[in-house]
């Protein structure tokens, strides 16, 4: 395909930032719709309306268009009624500085514009979260444990892929390329291929899909096959083609029909060449077995959406500059984060345990903070943290630990009774929940960030410490090879807790003994990411993706 012909490109995702997230896709696919409409092609991104979303408060406006679609079940035939809301959102201006896209009527038929559409349809209104049930519908339906995926998980990609498939259609809209985003959308290139109410009019589409995670419970799968067969459908032998370990798999069914990538180039090595693969199932190797490439593209970031030198647009108290090595404000965070702790000011977070100021120490001569924002699952390594940390806070009294984050029960029980013990006083705080200002607060005010993850595609947590000048300490696994050990972070290689504790210990040494290397590292990270993770510069890799046969 010829590169100037890739000016219409569609994305489907059940995630997009500012209106529905669980984790990294959100941040990954609004930027790289942003970069790419920067660029002045137009694009358009498709995902549920759930219950949580308020349309016309996020800018939408009906867009006076519902159709019905083939849901069938196995035995049954069924519709499902959906209605359309879109935002249509020009780029700013080619010099400007801020990033501020301008609301329009309507999308431009030529010329860079990014278009949003919610597909509007029962079966999203009544969740009212991404993936999982919330406490609130738990206490509705006490068969919808919070934290447990959908039942109709299944149903609910399949209807996001054919809805959206259909509204191409009413809008006699002929892209070039539909990138899928995650197992939730990836058989859509087998849809567009296979159904014949498709093939003919999207013969000249071609279907890119990203995966994001290939973890064991991120595929998608389904082992009804008569279900599976009904409601995609697709042919008897695309199903039966396509199983792993007995299940049909929408990322495996993907690979016979468009060109698959991973978000890192280390994180598609591991998957056809390691034993970490095991974590997958084995789908990397099974792609591997077929002759399937899987090309890796490290995800980018948008540096100008956690730039500490606009304080108020990241929510920060100060300003302050890792690039400049100027960190006067990154001390006024710290010491705003300290008080705000100290009120609670933040009564939608619990707080189990403290931070305060060593006696005899100013405000200005702190002790190294650690700190860690995610998700508290054995995944992102925090049985690891509680080891290392069990261990290190009886040994060494002079450096304080900050947590944000929910998630295993058992992880957040041990974290509460490590935090509320008496010998940790002052020293440890986790605070339970998650707030997205807080956690710019937190990147601001700390010096060090553990990121300990068993597996790690990418990880953008990495870039946003490193913007806020606070060092990464990370599992050299993954996607996180992309911290240089030594010059833009701190890496280890055996995931275990000991492992973790010496590079904390490493960290200590670094601040307590060589500051002004600390100083070089925190503005070697923000040169490191402008010079090869910006989302201009990983665009042209997605291009090169695009072009592929």
């Amino acid at each position: 395909m010829p590169s100037q012909t890739i000016n219409n490109i569609w994305m489907l995702s059940r995630e997009y930032d500012g209106l529905a997230g669980a984790g990294g896709v959100k941040d990954v696919v609004r930027q790289l719709a942003e970069a790419l409409a920067e660029s002045g092609r137009r694009v358009s991104v498709v995902l549920p309306l759930y219950g949580f979303i308020e349309p016309e408060a996020a800018g939408f406006v009906p867009a006076n268009l519902h159709f019905e679609v083939g849901m069938n079940y196995t035995g049954v035939e069924r519709r499902e009624l959906v209605r359309i809301y879109a935002r249509h959102l020009a780029p700013p201006a080619p010099r400007s500085r801020k990033r501020e896209w301008r609301p329009t009527a309507t999308p431009s038929p030529r010329g860079g514009g990014l278009s949003l559409y919610l597909l509007d349809a029962q079966r999203y209104q009544e969740k009212l979260g991404v993936y999982t049930y919330t406490a609130a519908e738990e206490a509705l339906n006490p068969h919808h444990h919070r934290g447990s995926g959908h039942f109709d998980y299944f149903a609910m990609n399949v209807l996001l892929q054919k809805a959206a498939l259909a509204l191409m259609i009413h809008l006699q809209a002929r892209p070039e390329v539909i990138h899928c985003h995650d197992g939730h959308t990836a058989l859509l290139p087998a849809m567009i291929r296979e159904i014949e109410g498709f093939q003919h009019y999207f013969s000249q589409t071609r279907a890119v899909v990203t995966v994001h995670n290939a973890g064991i419970g991120y595929h998608q799968e389904v082992g009804d096959l008569p279900f599976a067969e009904a409601i995609t459908g697709l042919p008897p032998r695309v199903i039966r083609d396509n199983l792993l370990e007995g299940k049909f798999d929408p990322l495996l069914a993907a690979a016979g029909y468009a060109p698959l990538n991973t978000v890192s180039e280390n994180y598609a090595r591991e998957l056809r060449e390691t034993e970490a693969d095991a974590l997958t199932g084995w789908l990397g190797h099974r792609l591997l077995g077929r002759g399937v490439n899987l090309t890796g593209i490290t995800n980018g970031i948008n540096p100008e959406d956690f730039n500490p030198q606009e304080p108020t647009k990241v929510g920060l108290p100060a300003a302050f500059s890792p690039g400049r090595r100027d960190f006067a404000g990154k001390e006024l965070c710290r010491r705003e984060l300290l008080a705000a702790l100290a009120e609670a000011r933040w009564p939608h977070l619990r707080l189990h345990g403290s931070l305060t100021p060593p006696e005899g120490q100013s405000a200005a001569d702190h002790p190294p903070l650690f700190t860690f924002v995610g998700r508290l699952t054995a995944q992102k390594g925090m049985d690891k943290l509680l080891g290392a940390l069990e261990t290190l806070l009886p040994l060494d009294h002079g450096f304080q630990m900050l947590i944000l984050g929910s998630g295993d029960k058992g992880s957040e029980q041990a974290l509460i009774r490590l935090a509320e013990a008496e010998s940790n006083r002052g020293r440890l705080c986790f605070m339970q929940g998650y707030d997205s200002q807080v956690a710019n607060l937190l990147y601001a005010a700390g010096d060090f960030f553990l990121i300990p993850s068993q597996y790690e595609p990418c990880g953008l947590t990495d870039y946003i410490a490193q913007l806020f000048g606070n060092l990464p300490v990370v599992h050299q696994v993954g996607g996180l090879v992309k911290v240089v050990d030594g010059v833009t972070g701190l890496a280890y290689r055996e995931h275990k807790s000991a492992a973790l504790m010496g590079a904390m210990q490493r960290a200590l040494a670094l601040f307590r003994q060589e500051p002004e290397k600390m100083l070089d590292m925190r503005q070697a990270a923000v040169q490191h990411i402008q010079e090869h993770y910006t989302w201009q510069k990983v665009m042209r890799q997605y291009l090169e993706l695009y072009r592929q046969p």
